[in-house]
């Protein structure tokens, strides 16, 4: 149930948190270039601009959008490298392959135990 109530409170700060992003007002950034075609800055006690509906539509589409690209791209590394990541699996299964059937064929002197076929202490 802990678990719950954590995943519960992370939603809710998650939630909070892009609520209180989307209520801040914009930062004031002026550019050297654009200084004659800009307002002058309105007073500080003016209330946060409200954001219409859509403008919250289009903000989680271009989200999605970013996070579609963003997934494509990945797709397409991983395709790329997976020819990469099957050669070396393979090349490691062969190396294995070869090892144990060189063992079966030349065994190493540390390897071979003789044991005498009649035990003479009796």
């Amino acid at each position: 149930m802990r678990e719950q109530d954590r995943q519960t409170r992370a939603l809710y700060d998650l939630c909070s948190m892009i609520i209180h992003i989307l209520r801040s007002p914009p930062l004031p950034i002026s550019f050297p270039s654009l200084s004659l075609l800009s307002s002058p800055p309105s007073s500080s006690s003016s209330p946060p601009p409200r954001i219409s509906p859509a403008a919250f539509g289009s903000l989680f589409i271009g989200i999605s959008i970013a996070l579609m690209l963003f997934g494509s791209v990945t797709f397409v590394i991983g395709l790329i490298l997976m020819p990469l990541v099957i050669t070396l699996v393979l090349l490691f299964y062969f190396v294995g392959i070869v090892s144990n059937l060189s063992e079966i064929l030349w065994p190493s002197p540390d390897s071979i135990k003789f044991e005498p076929a009649w035990d003479y202490s009796s």
